[in-house]
């Protein structure tokens, strides 16, 4: 079965305004070879047309199911239009969208939005596909509130230093005319930078970074610096496809979301990583591809709010 694929904000509001096309539109996503039950993979099953749901023929708990089971929509009273239509902003507003902003949007409270929006990022997250090769330029930043922008009593008890301090380590190493890839890493010592470069880049790349100390000793790859103090770019030797990258997350972060915990962070960098790996996509594509990762990733209230030490299921 295929599915309808809207190719603009108002034709999927339109579209996924029916119910019966919100359904069939995940079912055409998540079962193209039809419904099968999530329990125990059986395609027997039955469409109970007044719950919305199906039931498996098999004898075993959970026999009945939505389309919701085993997606990050699962146990959500939230409705497939509202769910679909946040997903559609979300994958497609360049500088991201506050909770705030779907809340309104989509006729919801503004916590509920929130968690919304954080499974919905969660479900951008994946698996690292093999090591960046080519060129390759590896960069850091720091992430945290503006100074300038805190009440006086906020910055005395958070910030305690110049630079970097009391702010939040991220590298990033993109894959020039491919991918980017970012981690959170605890500080921007050897160590923590040069394992990530190991980790993520094939050996033998060119590889392009500034003149940070911490970079020095990486001899299996086509190492070259660029100091900053003295100029941005020399030929092929430069980084500028990694200041570009913070440029676009920085935006969002300061512009859209003004405050990111750092324990939320990664979550937001998922989402801008979606959007700048998959930029050569019409919004469709981007929105189209985005449903199919929903499936088999479950992100809980008390996993995100820290209240529970068990994992997210991915």
């Amino acid at each position: 079965m295929e599915a309808y694929e809207p190719k603009t904000l108002l034709d999927a509001i339109k579209y996924f305004a029916d119910p019966d096309n919100c359904l069939r539109y995940l079912v055409a996503k998540r079962w193209p070879n039809g419904v099968t039950c999530p329990t125990c993979g059986c395609q027997d099953v039955i469409f109970l047309a007044n719950q919305r749901r199906w039931k498996c023929r098999n004898q075993h708990s959970q026999r009945q199911f939505s389309v919701k089971v085993g997606t990050v929509m699962e146990d959500s009273p939230i409705g497939l239009d509202k769910w679909l239509t946040a997903m559609w902003q979300i994958v497609n507003c360049k500088n991201g969208i506050s909770s705030y902003e779907v809340h309104r949007a989509i006729g919801v409270t503004q916590k509920t939005a929130w968690f919304l929006d954080h499974r919905i990022r969660f479900a951008l997250g994946l698996e690292s596909e093999g090591k960046l090769s080519g060129h390759v330029e590896a960069d850091e930043t720091f992430i945290g509130g503006k100074a300038r922008n805190m009440h006086k009593a906020v910055h005395a008890r958070r910030i305690k230093g110049t630079g970097g301090k009391d702010k939040t380590a991220v590298m990033g190493i993109l894959e020039r005319g491919g991918k980017v890839r970012t981690i959170v890493v605890p500080n921007r010592k050897k160590s923590a930078l040069q394992a990530e470069v190991r980790k993520h880049v094939e050996v033998g790349s060119a590889l392009y970074t500034d003149a940070l100390q911490s970079y020095n000793g990486l001899n299996e790859f086509q190492h070259q610096v660029i100091d900053h103090a003295e100029k941005y770019v020399e030929g092929n030797v430069h980084t500028n496809g990694m200041e570009n990258f913070w440029s676009l997350l920085k935006r969002g972060l300061h512009g859209t979301y003004v405050s990111v915990e750092p324990f939320h962070l990664f979550r937001y960098l998922d989402e801008q990583m979606y959007r700048y790996n998959n930029r050569k996509m019409d919004d469709g594509e981007r929105f189209s591809m985005a449903v199919s990762q929903i499936v088999g990733k479950r992100l809980t209230w008390n996993v995100l709010t820290g209240k529970s030490g068990s994992e997210a299921v991915n």
